[in-house]
């Protein structure tokens, strides 16, 4: 019985140095190790065994970035203007044993350090500029913060003014100033609006005319292309008309005058043929047959159309010529 209760003993002995001797480490957090209340080493993540009794993990360190909102603080412009100003504050340990070893309170210091920072860089300031100049007034302090914390082991990332709050009746002529200003810029957006618009209808007017004129012109030019194509076929039907009227008419002309040297020499030929009938003298026969033809070469005909006889009558005219050549030389 006393041996099993001496195993029992020794059982919860183990397990409870195994709580205190056997440390895991997390991820993104180191230990600080101490040795005989002496600083021994830095545990990284994982797991660690320390020597009982002469070893002990003292403190477990968060290394990733910490945000802390710092209250309002009071604090006076260059134009002696008093603000309420809350910062916010992003900082990081990269180093753990100078954050433990080096500085007792690093929260309090660093709210201590950004309030009296924040002071200095505003007196230098008017409350315009105060209003104005956020990003300077975050970079100022972040450089100075981060240069004042580097020996405990922080490194400040960022710091943001969350908000500033003038007195009372400074927020009163802020607003009415902001309200002026809006009616302001609301009456000049107006003003451009209208603008704008009857530049617009200006615009819209002068395309419109633009657009009439040119249709004007088109139906001009369209209307006096489209007479003139009329006019010239007008033109040509005429001048075709007065050929075919021309055409025809010479051609009835010369069918009539045609038919009237027909009926002249049928004529001729009649009375050719009852001359010789009547048994008259060739040569008597061939005068009348040459008054006859001179007759017809005087009319206003440009043909003569001579009967199938006109060779004998033509074997006449020689004769005739051979006995008046016969005459002469006698």
């Amino acid at each position: 019985m006393f041996k099993i209760l001496l195993i029992v003993v020794l059982v919860l002995v183990v397990a409870l140095m195994s709580l205190k001797y056997v440390r895991v480490i997390k991820q993104s957090k180191v230990g600080i190790v101490m040795r005989l209340g002496k600083f021994l080493k830095i545990a990284d993540t994982g797991v660690h065994f320390l020597v009982p009794f002469l070893d002990n993990m003292a403190y477990i360190i968060d290394l990733r970035e910490i945000v802390i909102d710092f209250p309002p603080q009071p604090v006076i412009t260059k134009d002696n203007v008093t603000m309420q100003i809350d910062t916010v504050v992003y900082y990081q340990i990269t180093d753990p044993a100078r954050y433990v070893f080096e500085i007792a309170n690093p929260i309090s210091a660093i709210e201590n350090l950004t309030a009296t920072t924040l002071r200095n860089i505003i007196g230098e300031l008017d409350l315009d500029e105060t209003l104005t100049s956020r990003d300077l007034i975050n970079t100022k302090m972040r450089s100075i913060l981060d240069d004042a914390t580097d020996k405990w082991g922080i490194k400040v990332n960022r710091v943001e003014l969350k908000n500033i709050m003038p007195p009372e009746d400074i927020q009163v002529a802020m607003e009415k100033q902001m309200r002026a200003e809006r009616e302001r810029r609301e009456s000049i957006l107006q003003a451009e609006g209208n603008k704008a618009s009857l530049i617009l209808q200006a615009e819209g007017e002068k395309q419109s005319a633009i657009l009439r004129a040119e249709a004007k012109k088109e139906a001009m030019i369209r209307e006096a292309e489209g007479e003139k194509e009329s006019a010239i076929l007008r033109a040509e039907g005429e001048a075709e008309s007065i050929k075919k009227i021309a055409v025809a008419k010479a051609e009835g002309e010369a069918e009539v005058i045609v038919r009237v040297q027909k009926a002249t020499a049928q004529g001729m030929m009649d009375v050719f043929k009852a001359m010789k009938d009547s048994n008259i003298d060739d040569n008597m026969l061939a005068l009348k047959s040459m008054e006859a033809l001179e007759k017809v070469a005087q009319g206003d005909s440009t043909k003569i159309v001579l009967p199938s006889d006109a060779v004998n009558i033509l074997g006449t005219f020689k004769g005739i010529k051979e006995v008046l050549s016969d005459e002469n030389s006698k």
